[in-house]
């Protein structure tokens, strides 16, 4: 117990890969090929949610459940990205086209981005790096998807962001997500229970 087990997430990456993308060897090792950061994103704005659901019991003899069981569990990615990329597009909306035009009558391309059309929302892998100094936490999903509506404000005094909401999703193998991290700040000794005293 001590001031250096603080983290102070100092600086933050959020990580993309198609599905099955391998994950990075430990917190600090380079990222896999496949993987791209999703860019700059708002200070604050980087959130992580739990949100497990639980039935219970209750009899007529105690005012509180006499029994609780778990049903379910979900998690939850928020980020404000500040980038408007092609890429960054795609993880807002959770998928979509992105074609390159050349128009017919002259000119310079551009891209057009069509967003996915109901049941062709893709899934990611997903990575948030978070970084305090030397230590460092990788927090990995295996599986998300987008799965909310994107709500943007255009103001003329600030940057537009685009809100990427991502859900974990599960599996019959493996983690949904599990964590990374490297230092010894990391590690847990539990308490050492002192023996019985000796009967006389």
């Amino acid at each position: 117990m001590g001031a250096e087990n603080v983290f102070i997430p100092q600086q933050a990456r959020l990580w993309l890969a198609p599905v099955g993308t391998g994950a990075p060897d430990g917190p600090a090792a380079t990222m896999p090929d496949n993987w791209y950061d999703i860019g700059l994103f708002t200070p604050d704005s980087y959130n992580w949610k739990t949100d497990p659901k639980f039935e219970e019991t209750r009899a007529h003899q105690s005012n509180y459940a006499v029994r609780r069981w778990q049903t379910e569990d979900a998690a939850t990615i928020e980020v404000n990205l500040l980038e408007w990329t092609l890429k960054s597009f795609q993880a807002v909306y959770g998928g979509g086209t992105i074609e390159k035009v050349t128009p017919s009558g002259g000119g310079a391309a551009y891209y057009k981005f069509t967003p996915p059309a109901i049941g062709t929302r893709v899934e990611v892998a997903a990575c948030i790096e978070l970084m305090d100094g030397t230590r460092k936490i990788r927090r990995m999903v295996p599986r998300a998807q987008q799965v909310e509506g994107v709500e943007q404000s255009f103001e003329k005094t600030s940057a537009s962001t685009l809100p990427l909401r991502m859900s974990v999703l599960g599996g019959d193998i493996g983690a949904p997500y599990y964590d990374m991290m490297n230092g010894e700040w990391a590690a847990f000794t539990p308490p050492t229970t002192p023996p019985p005293p000796e009967t006389p």
